[in-house]
C-alpha cells in the first residue's frame, strides 16, 4: 500500500486556470517538492482525459503519487496510484472492489460524521472541504471553517487534507487546527510563478508543523 501519511501538499490540476498547460504545472510543482498530484478535469471526455492522465503519470513516476479525481474509468485505464471521490460519485465499496486493495482511495467530507464514516469504510485519507470560501468549485457548500478540522482530527486517525480557499496567509492556522496536509488549486495557479509559489507553500506548511 502506498503511504499517504507523509504528504504535506497535494496539487490539484485545473486546465481552466492554468496559464501554460497542466503538464507544465505538474512539472513545476513536482520540481518544487510536491509529492502528490491530483488530476481533476470536469469538461473533457474520458478519451481525452486518459491521454492527459497517461502523460501526467509519466511525469509523476518515482517522484509523486498520482491520483485521479472522480473518474474511476480514467484511474483504471492508466493504473493510477489512487482515486479521490465525493459522496455524489461512485460508492466507496464499488471503487475499492474495482481499484483493488493496493490503491489509495480518498473521500471528500464536510463534517465530522462524514469523516468518521469514511474511516469506517476504509478510506486511506480524507479531504475536508471547503475550509474557506472558494471560487474553484461552482457547487461548493458554505465554508465549514477551521474549527471543524479540529473536531475531525479529534475523532479519526486518517490523514486529513484540508482544501478550499487556503492561501499562504492561513496555512499556519489550518495546520495548527489538525490538518496533516493541504491541497490547493487557485492559490498556486493564480500566481505568476508556479514553481516559486509551491516552494513557498511547502515551506510554510513545514514551518507550521514545527511544535
Amino acid at each position: 500500500m502506498i503511504d499517504f501519511s507523509d504528504i504535506d501538499f497535494c496539487f490539484i490540476t485545473d486546465s481552466k486556470l492554468s496559464k501554460k498547460s497542466i503538464f507544465s504545472d505538474v512539472k513545476n510543482v513536482i520540481n518544487a517538492g510536491c509529492k502528490a498530484i491530483q488530476y481533476r478535469e470536469k469538461i473533457k471526455n474520458n478519451e481525452k482525459m486518459i491521454k492527459e492522465a497517461k502523460k501526467i503519470k509519466s511525469i509523476c513516476r518515482d517522484k509523486a503519487i498520482f491520483i485521479v479525481n472522480d473518474k474511476i474509468e480514467v484511474a483504471l485505464a492508466v493504473d493510477a496510484d489512487g482515486l479521490h471521490i465525493g459522496k455524489d460519485d461512485i460508492s466507496y465499496g464499488t471503487a475499492r472492489k474495482l481499484m483493488g486493495e493496493d490503491k489509495l482511495i480518498g473521500l471528500t467530507v464536510h463534517n465530522v460524521n462524514e469523516a468518521i464514516e469514511a474511516e469506517k469504510l476504509g478510506a486511506n485519507y480524507i479531504g475536508i472541504a471547503p475550509i474557506f470560501k472558494t471560487k474553484t468549485k461552482k457547487d461548493a457548500i458554505e465554508p465549514i471553517g477551521i474549527k471543524e478540522i479540529t473536531i475531525v482530527r479529534n475523532n479519526i486517525n486518517l490523514p486529513i487534507i484540508a482544501l478550499g480557499g487556503i492561501k499562504k496567509e492561513n496555512i499556519r492556522d489550518v495546520i495548527k487546527a489538525g490538518a496533516d496536509s493541504i491541497a490547493a488549486i487557485s492559490a498556486i495557479l493564480n500566481s505568476d510563478n508556479v514553481f516559486y509559489e509551491t516552494k513557498e507553500f511547502l515551506k510554510l506548511i513545514k514551518e507550521s508543523k514545527i511544535k
